[in-house]
């Protein structure tokens, strides 16, 4: 969805300036594109664009994610009798993960590559340092856990544009940002 919303917003139409194939597995796609000599592009996601490169097999042109603006591909959503019963368990767990989006502003590339390899096992620490620092270089993280109505926005629109989304539904109705905001101060 993000892709096509990226070509539309750029006067491509990908129903008839192009050929998009979503038949593919989407764990397969490298697989596919590097087997089929008729693809000239492939969307892939890490580490399959690194490993790509690093085999000479393709070459990362463009990111998704500057391209589009922030969208934002994490959330934790919990019910709202939940976050009443238990705010300090919120709190808690949204101190936690600031707490890593504080280290990954304060560190190098090759020190995250490090903390982060022992959860990607099957992946070396080269690739991976490759990887944490394209993102690095992209300014792919954000400082704070924040969901910023402007990205809520750009949700919708890409959601909408696809047709998976009918009814728009307003940011304060739906988002609360006040753990987030703590966890930024603490």
């Amino acid at each position: 969805m993000v892709f096509e919303y990226i070509l539309k917003k750029n006067g491509i139409d990908p129903q008839k300036d192009l050929t998009i194939d979503q038949s593919i597995d989407f764990g397969s796609t490298a697989a596919a594109f590097t087997g089929d000599d008729s693809a000239a592009y492939t969307v892939e996601f890490e580490p399959s664009a690194t490993i790509l490169e690093k085999e000479g097999a393709g070459y990362v042109v463009a990111s998704l994610g500057e391209a589009s603006g922030y969208v934002p591909y994490t959330s934790y959503s919990a019910k709202s009798s939940y976050m009443k019963e238990n705010p300090e368990i919120i709190q808690k767990f949204t101190d936690a993960l600031q707490k890593g989006m504080d280290y990954v502003q304060s560190h190098t590339p090759e020190e995250i590559a490090e903390v982060i390899a022992p959860q990607f096992k099957e992946t070396d620490l080269e690739t991976i340092t490759a990887i944490v620092k394209r993102y690095y270089d992209q300014d792919t993280w954000k400082e704070n856990l924040i969901f910023e109505k402007d990205s809520f926005e750009l949700l919708q629109d890409i959601l909408e544009d696809a047709g998976e989304l009918t009814d728009r539904t307003a940011y304060e109705n739906l988002v609360q940002t006040e753990y987030a905001q703590k966890a930024c101060e603490s």
